[in-house]
């Protein structure tokens, strides 16, 4: 007659066989994805509008993976709310592979802390396949400004608090978050003024209306070289391949500060690690040729074609770097 320790051993073995069943099904299952995907037309949505950064490097994928598969890929433009309309739709799509996001940290990093609700978790909704690029942000000045090094600035904005004020490309963009980074670093009073875009402050940041920005490298390098606006440092960890000479916020006394924007290419949770992996390997080829690197280097882009455990990883570690100088700033926006 069999003991209740012949039970549970049985109990054991049989819950041992359901698993390495259940396993063997996945590796299957798993392979088959990885031998017919696509079969399809894969679509790539972008939250922005044409011509824009994230849409010519989607469209630099898209047309990758039609060449190297045989089946369309498209890049399908759905502007709006910072690029949270297209998050959203990616986040409740199949996770077939069949729809991507071009992601930005604005909707899978700064919107979880600035919306009290949001449609998608940006951890547990998506599964990351590769951090595409970095566009770094510089500290300019406009001329007038007596300061003529970092910590005289900031020497003047503690001389001076509430009088020195910073232009911004809009509420919650990584040049706004990089102003208020500093503050909070600094612990320097300097008021906000918010523009639609980077191109729409520069008429008042060259005419000395407001003292500074935190603005995007590409608009502004010419500038800078023109000897119009005065820069201090770049907003990336490393320097840009845009403007080398100019050091990084870290450099200039300030480590591991970093205030950039970002896209990544995303698939929905669940979505077949096997589809992941042909996605992943695709996108780094896609990103690898010499003139592909020059076209984005051009744009003021830093390629970086990570995997999707250090895409997943940079998620992780700056939701909660970035809640805690948001909900400082007290940065609230709508629904």
């Amino acid at each position: 007659m069999p003991t209740q320790r012949d039970k549970l051993g049985e109990g054991r073995g049989m819950k041992a066989i359901v698993m390495a069943a259940l396993s063997l099904c996945l590796t299957a299952a798993d392979a088959a994805a990885q031998t017919t995907y696509p079969e399809q037309t894969i679509r790539i949505l972008v939250g922005f509008p044409p011509g824009v950064a994230p849409d010519i490097t989607g469209r630099i994928l898209a047309e990758r993976f039609t060449q190297a598969w045989g089946k369309s890929a498209v890049v399908d433009n759905v502007p709006g709310a910072g690029g949270n309309i297209a998050t959203e739709r990616v986040a409740k799509a199949p996770p077939d592979g069949y729809t991507l996001l071009m992601g930005g940290n604005a909707s899978l990093i700064f919107s979880p802390s600035m919306y009290d609700k949001l449609a998608y978790d940006p951890i547990k909704d998506f599964a990351p396949i590769s951090q595409i690029f970095i566009a770094a942000n510089v500290l300019v000045v406009h001329n007038d400004v007596p300061a003529k090094t970092l910590p005289e600035l900031i020497a003047l904005a503690r001389a001076e608090p509430g009088k020195l004020t910073y232009a911004h490309a809009g509420a919650g963009t990584s040049q706004h978050l990089a102003a208020e980074l500093l503050k909070s670093l600094t612990g320097i009073d300097i008021q906000p003024v918010a523009y639609r875009g980077t191109t729409a402050l520069l008429p008042d940041l060259l005419a000395g209306r407001v003292t500074m920005s935190f603005a995007n490298i590409v608009n502004v390098v010419p500038l800078i070289r023109e000897g119009k606006l005065r820069a201090f440092a770049v907003t990336s960890l490393k320097r840009s391949a845009v403007a080398p000479e100019l050091p990084t916020m870290a450099e200039s006394g300030y480590p591991g500060f970093e205030a950039v924007p970002w896209f990544g290419l995303m698939a929905p949770a669940r979505t077949a690690p096997a589809i992941i992996d042909k996605l992943h390997r695709e996108t780094v080829e896609a990103l690898a040729p010499p003139d592909v690197r020059r076209k984005l280097t051009e744009l003021g882009l830093d390629v970086v074609g990570n995997s999707p455990a250090e895409l997943s990883a940079v998620i992780a570690r700056e939701i909660p770097q970035w809640a805690k100088v948001i909900k400082g700033a007290g940065i609230k926006l709508g629904e």
